[in-house]
């Protein structure tokens, strides 16, 4: 249920850079590109939305427009797109609940395992597990033995019930047997600024959202990812803190309904990847605190896969609901 998401050496991995020549001198139509993003303007991925469309549309030939369709955890935006035509002009940018909503939902109109196509794994949220400034424990291992000695359970906010910052807690808890309380928010920076007043004792959250309460004094203990966080180096890992495997972050992908032809949709991933290799792109992303993956479709069909059984397993087992 651990297995971690891709590692900061396959980021960009074989980044073709020769695509985007190529793929100038064969514009694919006239017609715009819809985006179609499943959460609200402003939004973690809204952002990364409108970051790389330009790029994209660059390398594609045509005018790639971002459209938010919220609401329903974005079902609502993926039932749009699993029924649109699959001609390639309608996409999906989605996050990490394309793979926990079909273990949340029930009596959608599409079905998650079948609808869609996966392109890339465009961007990952580097989840990290800090505490307030004033928390009586210094590193991970005392974050442990502390929530395990407490009589009452520690509280940490996250950006709401179902998210991978939520389930990247119950997992914890899961993996080491403490007990802590959910306080959930409305999103990660409600979260963080709840942290950095002392509202709540910790916080799982993107490393990108914690800035402000990380620079008023609250406390990284762990990196809840695979390897080490540039930006953090001295933050450890969950492995290196004695739990295996003991990752899990957000992330942004893009979908094309499932009958998009194969062409397309490798148009689509060097669209992507060129994009994400812009120096635009990866300085903005860098100011983020986002990592740039730019998979493969074959890589980012195993990911999702992968992600939905061990999520699946993982909502079972710890009774998460969306409220």
């Amino acid at each position: 249920m651990g297995r971690p998401l891709f590692p900061r050496r396959a980021i960009l991995a074989g980044a073709g850079l020769a695509a985007p020549a190529a793929l100038r001198a064969q514009p694919i139509s006239a017609r715009p590109l819809r985006l179609i993003v499943g959460f609200a303007p402003g939004g973690a991925a809204d952002t990364v939305a409108r970051l790389i469309a330009p790029a994209m549309g660059e390398v594609l030939g045509q005018t790639v427009v971002v459209e938010n369709r919220s609401g329903a955890s974005g079902t609502n935006a993926a039932a749009f797109v699993a029924a649109a035509p699959p001609d390639g002009h309608t996409v999906l940018l989605s996050t990490l609940t394309q793979a926990s909503n079909p273990h949340l939902f029930s009596g959608l109109s599409f079905d998650y395992a079948t609808a869609f196509a996966p392109v890339s794994l465009v961007v990952l949220f580097p989840t990290v597990l800090a505490v307030r400034r004033d928390f009586p424990v210094t590193d991970a291992a005392g974050f442990l033995a502390l929530a395990r000695k407490r009589p009452e359970p520690i509280t940490y906010g996250t950006p709401g019930n179902a998210t991978a910052q939520h389930m990247a807690a119950e997992l914890l808890q899961l993996r080491t047997g403490i007990r802590l309380e959910h306080v959930p928010y409305r999103g990660g920076a409600d979260a963080a600024r709840d942290l950095a007043a002392g509202v709540v004792e910790a916080s799982f959250n993107s490393v990108g959202t914690l800035q402000p309460a990380l620079a008023a004094g609250a406390r990284p203990l762990m990196a809840v990812t695979a390897e080490r966080i540039p930006s953090l180096p001295d933050v450890p890992t969950g492995a290196e803190c004695g739990i295996p495997d003991y990752a899990l972050s957000d992330i942004c992908g893009l979908f094309s309904p499932a009958a998009t032809p194969p062409d397309r949709v490798a148009r689509l991933q060097a669209a992507v990847v060129a994009a994400l290799a812009t120096e635009e792109v990866r300085t903005r992303l860098r100011g983020m605190e986002v990592q740039g993956v730019g998979s493969t479709p074959a890589e980012f069909t195993r990911f999702m896969q992968t992600e939905s059984a061990r999520l699946g397993t993982l909502i079972r087992a710890a009774g998460i609901k969306l409220s």
